[in-house]
């Protein structure tokens, strides 16, 4: 048995991991990230995949090949040209430390005054600020940001601002 990393459809890490999980001579590994991202209605918290269209996966080839290579959500098994590279169990130990037995990682959104962030809904929705304030006891937040070709300070609500550098 070895670790083979598995090329999924476009989003369908979790239904490939979850199909996969079902069969108890195959071990998954779906690292997954959780942060904040800004949209037009304001700050939601998405779950995406650490490596987007792929995850990892343990088997034998020889009996579990066909189960893998036909499996809802699954594209193929990375390989190039005949060769089918393994991956090491160390980096599989060390995916597993990282992420935690629930194969989720929080990307912590506690801001500190100097970082970036981008401003999510809202009339300056998409506009990138820099923090200069945090004032957690009224859960707001003052930013400065570039508006009409000047810089001007604006106190806003916590919860319409995500750190500039969690988008995707």
């Amino acid at each position: 048995m070895a670790w083979f990393c598995l090329r999924t459809h476009a989003k369908h890490e979790h239904i490939a991991a979850a199909h996969l999980k079902r069969h108890e001579q195959i071990e998954v590994l779906n690292p997954r990230v959780r942060f904040w991202r800004a949209t037009r209605a304001g700050r939601i918290q998405v779950t995406e995949s650490l490596f987007p269209n792929y995850l990892f996966a343990r088997f034998d080839w020889r009996t579990s090949l066909n189960r893998i290579h036909y499996a809802p959500g699954i594209g193929g098994i990375v390989h190039f040209g005949t060769r089918w590279p393994t991956i090491p169990p160390e980096a599989i130990a060390e995916l597993r430390r990282l992420v935690g037995d629930g194969e989720l990682q929080d990307i912590p959104d506690g801001l500190q005054a100097g970082e970036e962030v981008e401003i999510a809904g809202g009339a300056f929705h998409g506009l990138k600020a820099l923090v200069t304030r945090v004032m957690p006891g009224r859960d707001r937040v003052i930013v400065l940001l570039d508006f009409l070709g000047r810089q001007t300070t604006v106190e806003i609500g916590r919860i319409e601002v995500v750190r500039a550098g969690f988008q995707r």
